[in-house]
Formats: structure tokens, C-alpha cells, sequence
């Protein structure tokens, strides 16, 4: 067979090409830069954002736990004043040690609060601290955070900032508060009334933890709203208020804490929601995309410098590989067209290693091929007929038929766990003998086809002989040629054990001598003469009339044409006394590598392959 070469006799230009050489190691270079270089840009513009989202995490975590530490106090004074002032008094006749309670927690806490009252359930002011003058009619009762401890009194109620308008100060300065009220029950003449405590704190210290975390310039910023999205601090609150500003703050009511993408007014950012215990607020992080674009910006110019870099690079290179390359190949394709002109000149063998190897195996080549053709059809040939006898093997029509005509008169007779359990070894059977088309599969498979096999002939002979596995279990981990048991057992069915009455006995056993696996199936049954067991493996029209249909024949040349002509089968039989048939097959441990390998087709035979691919010592054989 002989291969065209296209081009003149005196073969292609080395200018022309160098130069196909070089276009296609630049072209094929530029391509891989490029891509390269997308996929870094993507992988560290990925990994900047994932930097951003989660530093502003941490960020935000950190001012999340000062804001809840700054809650917990406000709630441990409000539970101070309500358990160790407002339940140990009455107020009827102790309004000094009352009013000396909450003068000592307010002094306490005075950082971080404005005022203490008591308010009973009309809005009457029972007291309060510091001690001042309560402004005429402010009618408590109509304002929100006294509507809301009433309306849900086992909650304790945190109000949006808000100027504390219900005590007159001296020096006129109005200060910005949140109000914490709860109901409390007053003990007031020895009765029990309800009424209204109220812990107003400095806004001024959440407006602080706020003003630390707004201080980036890249466009994200941070906010805080309650649980209906209402605004408690925002760095444009004064502007929001006016409708000069918006923000998207009642939606944040909806979320829960995580990261979110959203499109507000045409800008796409992220979101990252965090929400404060006791309280449900949200504390908001903004970053609009443009911040990330603002981070990736220097990744962008060392990508493109590395790029520019490693095009130089591979310019230069490209030049001298395509010089290189082009001189000895230009050389040896002359020497081909001659001989493809019907010349035998020496075919040129020099240049780098690979030239040489390739001109050595091209001159090789001519003189192997009729040979190596002669080999791969027979080996095509003797592969198909081995393919073909285990697809014919898998499925035996009649032994299919007995089976399920077995099934039939136990449902029938209704044997029905009978019948389960004959489909369930007839679902084994199958599932083994299809292996996915496998023609390599373990022992322990192997054995479990013809545990399932033999369960199903002896409840269609009835129990008439029986059956004993002796498996040594360490052979269930090697690698095995697929249905080989099976038409040995069959011939011990049918020509050893079915015309004895109740007293046959088969047994299969499984052990490793050495490196060489053995599976034997031994019967009592009425043997084979002597004269006749030397032809059984080579007279394979005589196997065939006697055997299930694939006969001992087709299993010792599967086994040899995977593991080589000194693996096979192994006859012993004595007439009345039975048959002994051994299969020998090498230690192969069962693997992916090892199944796909000899999947493949390559053969065994040889003690230097089987021991460099396989990790046996072949000094041992």
C-alpha cells in the first residue's frame, strides 16, 4: 500500500515551508495567548470580586456585632431598670428609691443614653431620668413607640431616629435618639397596672460606627434600615428625605442576609444584607460593579505587557523551531517522492531525533508491510471469531427459553417466591454476561455469573445434583476473560451429573498458585475416555456436537488470545469416577488501567510484558 504524496518531484520549498510553519506555530501561539489570557483575566477578575464581596463581609460583620453588643446593653439597662427598680418598688411611697435606681443606671451608661421614663397606661409619667420638666401635653400615648409596646407587649420595640421631644432642656439642644420601649407592670398601692418603660439612646453612637465603615472611595457605600425598610442611617439620609436622593430600601425589607445582584435606576451592583438580631434591621453594603472594574484595571495592563512579552518571545523561537524543522523533513519527503516515483533510493535519515526515528521506521515500514498486514488480518480475524463466540455465548436462546418456560409453571403453581427468585438470578446472569460489552471483567463477577447460572439449571432439574463454591477470596480482585465458567458447567450439567439420580455433585473451585489463577469445576459424574479427552481442545467440530454450542474450545482460544498460548484450559477426567476442567489465567490484578489494556486486545503471551506492565516477576515463572 502506498501513500500520495502531492507536490513536485522535487518537493515542496523550504521558504514556502518555513513560512506554513511559522504561521501555523503563530498563529496556533496567538490563539493560546489569547485564551490565556482571557482565562486569567476572567480567573483574577473573578477572584478580585470574591476579594471585594468578602473583605466588605468581614467589614460589615465586624460593624454588625459592635451594633448588636450596642443593642444588648440598651436591652440589659431596660431590664435593669424594669427588674431591679420598677418590680422591688411601688410607686405610691417610693419615689426616692425609685427615682435612686434609675439615677444610678443612668449615670452608668450616660454615654450612650439621653433619658429614662416611666410611663403608666393612661401616659401619665411616672418617672424619669435625668430629672427634668416633661413638656406640656405631649400626648404620649399617640406616638408610635407607646402605640407599639402596647399593641405587642411581650416584644421589646426599637423606633427609627428621631428628635426627643418629650422633655424640655435648658440649654435648648434637641438631640437625635432611638427609642427602646416595652410594656412593664407598676406596682402602685399594692396593685398591679400596666405601663410603658422607655430607654432613649444617643443615635449619635450608631451615626459614629456608620461614618467608619463610609469612608471608601470607589463607590460603595453602607446603610441601615429596620425590617420595613424605613432608613435609620444612610450617608444621603438628609437628601432621601428631600427626594433630591433615592434608594431601594424598601426591597431590602424582602431580604435576607446574603449577597444579592440587583439593577437600581440602571446601575447593576451588588448587595450584601446582614441582619442585626432583636431588632430586624439591615445593615446594607452597595458596591456598584464599577468598583470592581476600578480593582481589575492593573490586572488588565500586566496581563497585556505579560501577552506582549510572550508573543516576543515566541517570535524568536517560532523562527528557529521552523528552520529546524523544515530542512530535515524537506529532505526526507524528497526521498519519499522517489521511491513513490518507483526508485528504492536510501530514504534520508538525519536531522533531530525524531527525523531520524521517523526516516529509520519510514525505510522499515516498506520492508514490514506485507508482513504486518498478513498479522493484523489474521489477528482481525481470529479477534472477530472471538468476539463473536462471547457475544453467542452471553445469551444461549434455549437456555433463555427453559429458564422462563421454569418461571411460567412456578407462577403457575404459584411458587411465587420460587419465581422472584429464579428472575432475580436470571437479572444477575444477564447483567453480568452484558458488562457494559466488556470482554475483561474480575473473578468475583465472573463467579457470580455462575453461582446465578448453576441457582437457575438446579431448580430447573430440580434439585437433582448439587453444587458447592470453594473460592479462596483473594482471587475475586483479578482480572478474568468474561463467561468462561459457564459452558464448562453446562457440559457438567449435561454430560456429568443430569442422568445421575439425586447424587451428583459439582463443585467449582478458585485459588492462586504463584502468578496463575485457577478455576476448576470438578463433577462425579460418568467422565470422559481417555481417548477422547486429548481431542476435545483440538477437534473443534467434535467439541461443538458435544458441548452447549461455544463449547471448551471457544473458551481455551479467548483466554490464549488475551493471555497467551501457555494459559488455557486443562482437562483430567477418569471414566465413573468424573471430569476435572481447570482454567489457567495469570494473576492480573483487576483494575481500569489492566481491564482497558486488554480491553485493547494486547496479548499476555510473554514474560517480559507480562511483568513490565503488569508488576509480575517474571523470574518467578
Amino acid at each position: 500500500m502506498r501513500t500520495r504524496y502531492w507536490g513536485n518531484k522535487q518537493g515542496l520549498k523550504p521558504r514556502g515551508m518555513q513560512s506554513t510553519i511559522m504561521i501555523a506555530f503563530s498563529a496556533i501561539s496567538i490563539s493560546i495567548m489569547l485564551i490565556l489570557g482571557i482565562v486569567m483575566y476572567i480567573k483574577f477578575s473573578s477572584l478580585s470580586r470574591q476579594e471585594v464581596i468578602q473583605n466588605t463581609q468581614k467589614l460589615m460583620e465586624q460593624t454588625r456585632e459592635n451594633l448588636e453588643d450596642y443593642l444588648v446593653s440598651m436591652r440589659q439597662i431596660s431590664d435593669a431598670v424594669y427588674y431591679n427598680v420598677i418590680k422591688e418598688n411601688d410607686f405610691s411611697n417610693q419615689n426616692n428609691d425609685i427615682q435612686r435606681g434609675m439615677n444610678l443606671l443612668y449615670e452608668a451608661n450616660r454615654n450612650n443614653l439621653r433619658s429614662i421614663a416611666i410611663y403608666n397606661n393612661y401616659g401619665g409619667l411616672m418617672a424619669a431620668e435625668p430629672v427634668a420638666v416633661q413638656k406640656e401635653d405631649p400626648d404620649v400615648t399617640r406616638q408610635d413607640w407607646y402605640r407599639k409596646a402596647m399593641g405587642e407587649m411581650e416584644n421589646m420595640h426599637f423606633s427609627t431616629p428621631h428628635i426627643q421631644n418629650l422633655f424640655d432642656d435648658a440649654a435648648r439642644r434637641y438631640y437625635w435618639v432611638i427609642s427602646l420601649s416595652r410594656v412593664v407592670e407598676l406596682t402602685d398601692k399594692g396593685g398591679s397596672v400596666s405601663g410603658v418603660l422607655l430607654v432613649d439612646m444617643d443615635f449619635s453612637s450608631i451615626s459614629r460606627m456608620m461614618k467608619q465603615i463610609n469612608a471608601s472611595n470607589n463607590g460603595q457605600y453602607y446603610y441601615l434600615c429596620d425590617s420595613n425598610g424605613q432608613v435609620i442611617y444612610h450617608m444621603r439620609q438628609l437628601q432621601i428625605s428631600k427626594g433630591i436622593s433615592s434608594e431601594n430600601n424598601a426591597a431590602i425589607a424582602n431580604y435576607k442576609t446574603g449577597v444579592y445582584d440587583e439593577y437600581f435606576k440602571g446601575e447593576h451592583r451588588k448587595l450584601v444584607v446582614k441582619t442585626i438580631s432583636y431588632t430586624g434591621w439591615k445593615l446594607v453594603g452597595v458596591i456598584p460593579y464599577s468598583a470592581f472594574t476600578h480593582d481589575t484595571l492593573n490586572i488588565r495592563y500586566f496581563i497585556l505587557m505579560l501577552m506582549l512579552l510572550m508573543a516576543m518571545m515566541l517570535a524568536v523561537v517560532n523562527r528557529i523551531v521552523s528552520d529546524r524543522i523544515s530542512s530535515p523533513i524537506l529532505k526526507l519527503n524528497d526521498s519519499v517522492v522517489e521511491y513513490e516515483a518507483g526508485e528504492k533510493p536510501e530514504i534520508y535519515i538525519g536531522g533531530s531525533e525524531e527525523i531520524r526515528h521517523l526516516g529509520l521506521s519510514i525505510q522499515r515500514s516498506y520492508e514490514q508491510i506485507e508482513s504486518l498486514m498478513r498479522e493484523i488480518v489474521m489477528e482481525q480475524n481470529e479477534r472477530r471469531k472471538s468476539e463473536l463466540d462471547a457475544l453467542q455465548s452471553q445469551i444461549n436462546p434455549h437456555f433463555l427459553y427453559n429458564a422462563l418456560d421454569s418461571i411460567t409453571w412456578m407462577i403457575e403453581g404459584e411458587r411465587n417466591d420460587d419465581a422472584v427468585f429464579m428472575i432475580s438470578e436470571l437479572a444477575k446472569l444477564f447483567r453480568i454476561s452484558l458488562s457494559k460489552g466488556r470482554t475483561i471483567i474480575s473473578v468475583k463477577d465472573e463467579l457470580q455469573h455462575a453461582q446465578s447460572y448453576m441457582n437457575i439449571q438446579k431448580i430447573r432439574y430440580k434439585n437433582s445434583f448439587s453444587v458447592e463454591f470453594d473460592i479462596d477470596p483473594e482471587v475475586a480482585s483479578y482480572c478474568s476473560v468474561k463467561l468462561i465458567l459457564q459452558p464448562i458447567l453446562e457440559n457438567a450439567i449435561n454430560y456429568g451429573v443430569s442422568s445421575m439420580d439425586d447424587c451428583g455433585e459439582i463443585k467449582v473451585i478458585g485459588k492462586r498458585e504463584d502468578e496463575i489463577i485457577i478455576l476448576s469445576v470438578e463433577d462425579n459424574g460418568i467422565g470422559i475416555p481417555e481417548d477422547e479427552v486429548d481431542l476435545i481442545l483440538t477437534d473443534s467440530s467434535r467439541v461443538h456436537k458435544r458441548g452447549s454450542g461455544v463449547g471448551l474450545v471457544n473458551v481455551n482460544n479467548r483466554i490464549q488470545i488475551l493471555f497467551g498460548k501457555e494459559y488455557g484450559i486443562v482437562i483430567e477426567s477418569e471414566p465413573d469416577e468424573g471430569t476435572t476442567v481447570s482454567i489457567r489465567i495469570p494473576a492480573v490484578p483487576y483494575t481500569e488501567e489492566n481491564r482497558q489494556i486488554l480491553e485493547k486486545g494486547h496479548s499476555l503471551s510473554g514474560k517480559k510484558l507480562l511483568a513490565g506492565k503488569y508488576g509480575i516477576n517474571s523470574d518467578e515463572k
